[in-house]
């Protein structure tokens, strides 16, 4: 089968790869000509601009788009839309939000054009483990393109049927999942569920770490090797997993992890999770709690966040990023008091325009507490990481960053 390739990064280059060593013909287009240069030399036939790329397939035309979630790929979905014939279809390859998906699922359809949307988990490995797909969009569209799907997946491999279940694409690693948007939502909420694993994991290692801490009793210190836990729980174990695979395997490499810094990033999922299960009132505490430690990663470094950091190179070849932190939605942080006035206990205070889970910008009121005989703002130093509710509905708010504040967060009565 042919197919269009748009972003020839880590994963869309090497879904090419794959693709073509299954069989399949790649017409492959990058605003960098590097990776498009070096695909050719491997077979691909490399377009020098997305005109040319839709011109090399012949119709009806399968394009996937492999890139960053956002303005990106909202740009190339309305090009392609303006330049693509009907029956012709998009397939987002991407980290999409479901509900952008949808939206530009009926903008395309205008024009004839079909729109997938497929989630997509393999990383950096996924050349020689293939990818497991999650594929929103019209049955009849999976169908024709379920070579592609096929190809990339894993395939059944040596994993044993579950007992009692029908066999379908999914033994094989792609299903549809439904309408489009819903690939995409499945994605999210994988990825959301990988934030709590990894975190559950770096708990564990960090108590690990610490259990030589001179704060212990003597004969309740242990000289734990850690590298080799990780590697035993590969074994038998019942947390044995990838991701440990994934740990060890950075262990192995620098026990103590000294090349990681602990700044761990978040791409988007794990805020949308969360979002999503508010909107269904669904508790989340673990889930929201992982990627709420990830906020908080980039202020403080801890040898479990070093582990999150290792795991993430590991799966998927990414390198840590410093100088920016982001604040989550259940949290706020009062940047400057000095030049405040306020009056007496239980002021309201302007908090500023807050990042809600990573989706839309909100004005935060909350009511700060000060102690009593406090004045002015500047009597009260302000150190935390969260906001506390009282009894009575108010809210006192904390701020993390500044060494010589102190915490303000109290508990209610």
């Amino acid at each position: 089968m042919q197919l269009g390739m748009i972003g020839l990064g880590r994963m869309g280059s090497n879904m090419v790869r794959r693709l073509m060593r299954g069989g399949h013909t790649c017409v492959v287009y990058d605003r960098n000509p590097a990776p498009g240069e070096e695909l050719s030399r491997e077979g691909a036939k490399s377009a020098k601009s997305v005109y040319e790329l839709i011109a090399g397939l012949e119709k009806p035309r399968a394009v996937w788009i492999m890139l960053p979630a956002g303005g990106v790929t909202e740009e190339m979905v309305r090009t392609l839309a303006g330049k693509l014939e009907r029956d012709d279809v998009i397939i987002d390859g991407g980290n999409s939000y479901f509900k952008d998906d949808i939206r530009r699922g009926k903008l395309v359809a205008e024009h004839g054009i079909d729109y997938v949307d497929a989630g997509t988990s393999g990383g950096v490995w996924g050349l020689e483990r293939g990818y497991c797909l999650m594929v929103g969009g019209k049955e009849e569209v999976f169908d024709r393109l379920t070579p592609i799907f096929r190809t990339l997946a894993p395939g059944e491999g040596s994993i044993a049927v579950t007992p009692g279940r029908k066999k379908t694409t999914a033994d094989e690693g792609f299903i549809h999942t439904g309408p489009g948007g819903s690939g995409h939502f499945v994605k999210m909420v994988h990825n959301g569920i990988e934030y709590g694993l990894m975190q559950s994991y770096a708990e564990g290692f960090d108590i690990f770490k610490n259990a030589n801490s001179q704060d212990l009793p003597e004969d309740h210190r242990f000289d734990l090797n850690i590298a080799d836990i990780a590697e035993v729980w590969r074994r038998g174990s019942v947390v044995g997993s990838w991701l440990l695979d994934l740990a060890s395997m950075a262990l192995a490499e620098n026990p103590t992890l000294s090349n990681f810094t602990g700044f761990v990033q978040d791409s988007g999922e794990g805020r949308w999770t969360v979002e999503a299960a508010v909107e269904e009132a669904v508790p989340t505490p673990v889930l929201t709690a992982s990627l709420y430690t990830r906020f908080r990663s980039r202020k403080e470094h801890t040898f479990g966040e070093k582990v999150l950091s290792a795991m993430r190179n590991k799966f998927g070849g990414h390198v840590e990023q410093h100088g920016a932190w982001i604040c989550g939605g259940h949290t706020s942080y009062v940047s400057s008091w000095n030049d405040r006035r306020t009056g007496t206990s239980g002021q309201s205070v302007r908090v500023g325009n807050l990042r809600s889970f990573g989706r839309s910008y909100e004005t935060q009121t909350a009511s700060v507490a000060l102690q009593p005989g406090a004045q002015e703002p500047a009597a009260r130093k302000f150190r935390a990481d969260r906001i506390c509710s009282r009894q009575d509905g108010r809210q006192h708010v904390s701020r993390a960053g500044s060494p010589e504040s102190e915490r303000v967060c109290r508990r209610a009565g």
